[in-house]
């Protein structure tokens, strides 16, 4: 459980840092939260020989409203997200996500950057951010990029971010009409990771759908928007008979994992309960 040598710099600038990735190259790994990348580290699994640290940058830290959108540093902590007086008021799903990531020490050092651009396929957050149609906003050296978050996460800790790329923000576009959103997930009792995550984004006029984002994780060897769960609601009224058979679709085209914690047969079974157990909540909640 001993890493690997390494150089390690404290970058004091989000400038600095993507010098210094440029710099380095394929022999560097960026360091956020580091509870997914110092345990890989421990085990060799990883082995970079210098680590960039994003800890000081206080530029990238902050959650806020601008020009009709939420966003969000990528160097913002588990903690205050889910503490967060803004995101209660105009995205609660953010901070009932937070709620159920692992333990306080994870949550008071962990960062939403991070976690989302590990890319882990039991991690919360990647649920949240498909179902509320957020954009990556990545960084380097040639400036910025954005990503639609339904183009991001490409596989099995892999994601759209290209060589020297650092991700800056994470935006989320402003709601419209009555909404109600919801996460519920199945928790590994060692590790916290989801064995099944929904994240659930409703929005209602008239008494039916007018729009629906329901993100999935731990299901697939990558988060998913269940495509098919939210044309069945899209148009309709949002009632038990609807919501059942809209959630019997949260699985639909999407290769299952299987291990020694759940088959593939059990977790297709998961994704189907808590996917209409989400709907249900975010549907009750529509205001």
């Amino acid at each position: 459980m001993i890493p690997a040598s390494f150089d390690y710099i404290a970058a004091k600038s989000l400038d600095e840092a993507i010098s210094l990735l440029a710099t380095h190259k394929d022999d560097a790994k960026i360091l956020a939260g580091g509870h997914s990348l110092l345990p890989a580290m421990k085990l060799r699994l990883m082995q970079p020989k210098v680590l960039i640290d994003l800890g000081r940058i206080k530029e990238l830290s902050y959650i806020k409203e601008e020009a009709g959108q939420l966003r969000i540093g990528a160097m913002t902590t588990h903690f205050q997200v889910e503490t967060s007086d803004l995101l209660r008021r105009v995205c609660p799903l953010l901070p009932e996500t937070a709620t159920q990531l692992g333990d306080m020490q994870v949550r008071n050092k962990g960062t939403i950057g991070g976690s989302v651009a590990h890319s882990d396929p039991a991690a919360d957050w990647p649920a949240a951010i498909l179902a509320l149609d957020a954009e990556i906003v990545a960084t380097s050296a040639r400036g910025d990029r954005v990503i639609k978050a339904t183009s991001f996460f490409v596989e099995m800790l892999t994601t759209a971010l290209e060589p020297g790329e650092i991700l800056r923000e994470i935006r989320i576009p402003g709601g419209k009409g009555k909404s109600g959103q919801a996460y519920v997930k199945v928790r590994h009792p060692a590790s916290g990771f989801a064995v099944v995550g929904v994240a659930v984004n409703l929005a209602a006029d008239g008494g039916k759908c007018q729009s629906a984002g329901v993100g999935i994780t731990g299901v697939s060897p990558k988060a998913y928007r269940a495509a098919n769960v939210e044309s069945g609601l899209k148009g309709n009224a949002l009632d038990a008979k609807t919501l059942s058979a809209a959630a019997a679709h949260a699985a639909d085209g999407v290769d299952i994992n299987s291990d020694l914690y759940a088959s593939a047969e059990y977790r297709k079974q998961l994704a189907t309960v808590y996917t209409r157990r989400a709907l249900e909540i975010a549907a009750s909640r529509l205001k």
